[in-house]
């Protein structure tokens, strides 16, 4: 099969569009022909190297987190999907590789892909719904009425926590450039910061929880607009003791977390608030959640552009832009 196969860490480095073995099928896992895959920061972090110490991945292999495609084939202990079955997918860490012909997934990964969803549409969800529903069902367990800060509502995770948000019955806040000022108002956003012409942490307070994703300047003014008790959830760092438990990492690896968030966790606690930081994992009975809502036209995909697959390169680049309004899409099939 055609894929695009990292050979080396490196930043800016670019993938190497070869022939790669068809993936091994195991017994709990489905065999997808993908038709198209979105990109994300993670790829563009993975191939740089800043992963490393808890993603270990080897190279040469074979990058990408979010897929739509057909079931082509499936393990023997497979019991909620069968060949013909369109479905999406973020496969769990370990067994990444969208940027691919094929790919093979463990079925407690995947959902059926929503009826409504064209393949592209699709792709662009699994990575970015589950990030915002394991921050902010799971994790802050938001409720109507309450406060949310969200920030960089036009981008991928931003644009689709607006909308889960919002179907909780949250109040909404975000920032987001003067261009995108409509579009995340179109997406339900009560509260929009220009981030070009107004600091949020001196128009904003007394919210009950942050969404983070952006450096750690935004990350320390974030905790100014939290009333006592509220939630500070970074998806963008720093790592911290909670996480590296869950995780399983070693005891180094926990310690050396500690001390990254060290900084952030005092003063959140000066504040009377608490922070936490959050690496999605997958989940197909979640997705499956995702799913009934965007089938019931709760939630909708932002899809920027849709690349031609053997365009991944630039697709990357424009990524890493900063400037995409939802999701980049590779068209693979």
């Amino acid at each position: 099969m055609k894929a695009f196969i990292l050979d080396r860490y490196g930043k800016g480095a670019a993938l190497r569009l070869g022939d790669a073995p068809e993936p091994r099928l195991r017994d709990d896992d489905i065999l997808v022909e993908v038709h198209a895959a979105a990109l994300n920061l993670l790829d563009s972090k993975i191939r740089n190297g800043e992963f490393k110490p808890i993603l270990p991945y080897r190279p040469p292999f074979i990058l990408g987190h979010d897929v739509a495609g057909k079931v082509v084939r499936v393990g023997v202990k497979v019991r909620g999907f069968k060949p013909g079955d369109e479905i999406y997918a973020r496969p769990r860490d370990g067994q990444i590789g969208t940027f691919a012909e094929f790919i093979a997934i463990h079925q407690a990964d995947a959902a059926l892909k929503p009826r409504n969803l064209s393949m592209e549409e699709a792709a662009s969800i699994p990575l970015v719904g589950l990030t915002a529903w394991q921050v902010l069902v799971e994790r802050a367990k938001l409720q109507k009425g309450q406060k949310v800060l969200i920030h960089a509502g036009s981008g991928g995770v931003g644009a689709f926590a607006i909308q889960l948000a919002k179907h909780l019955g949250a109040s909404v806040a975000t920032t987001t450039s003067t261009v995108n000022v409509g579009l995340v108002k179109g997406l339900g956003a009560d509260v929009v910061v220009d981030y070009k012409k107004d600091d949020f942490e001196k128009v904003l307070s007394g919210y009950d929880v942050v969404l983070n994703s952006l450096d750690g300047q935004t990350l320390e003014k974030s905790l100014d607009v939290l009333k006592p008790g509220g939630q500070l959830i970074s998806i963008s760092g720093p790592p911290d003791p909670r996480y590296a438990k869950e995780a399983g990492l070693n005891g180094v690896l926990q310690l050396v977390m500690g001390f990254l968030s060290r900084g952030i966790r005092k003063k959140a606690k000066a504040r009377r608030a608490s922070y936490a930081f959050l690496f999605m994992r997958a989940d197909g009975q979640q997705l499956s959640q995702i799913t009934a809502l965007i089938e019931a036209g709760v939630i909708r995909p932002v899809v920027d552009r849709i690349f031609p697959f053997q365009a991944l390169n630039d697709a990357m680049v424009h990524v890493e832009s900063g400037r995409a309004k939802g999701k980049v899409v590779l068209k693979v099939k």
